[in-house]
């Protein structure tokens, strides 16, 4: 497996949300909605997910085994690092 395109945006708020992502795997397969996310020990992301009638989150689309979990959040932060950061308004 391959990923071949990584998009990213970066969101200013004042939440934990820092930004937002989708992947394209072997150039035939999207995943879109992949949220990059302000944790205690650094950036992290975090599939695509759907709230569940009980109020749980459950995710939609997720690697089942470490290292293909690691491809994608190296992937994703990498871009997300190239982006420009975005400039507050006091600025």
């Amino acid at each position: 497996m391959e990923i071949t395109e990584v998009r990213a945006k970066r969101i200013n708020g004042d939440n934990r949300l820092v930004g937002i992502a989708a992947i394209t795997i072997d150039n035939c397969f999207v995943v879109h909605e992949l949220r990059i996310i302000e944790g205690k020990n650094g950036l992290f992301v975090a599939m695509p997910s759907r709230k569940m009638p009980n109020g749980d989150y459950k995710d939609v689309a997720h690697p089942i085994n470490s290292e293909t979990r690691a491809m994608i959040e190296k992937a994703v932060l990498d871009k997300y690092h190239e982006i420009p950061e975005i400039k507050s308004e006091e600025e």
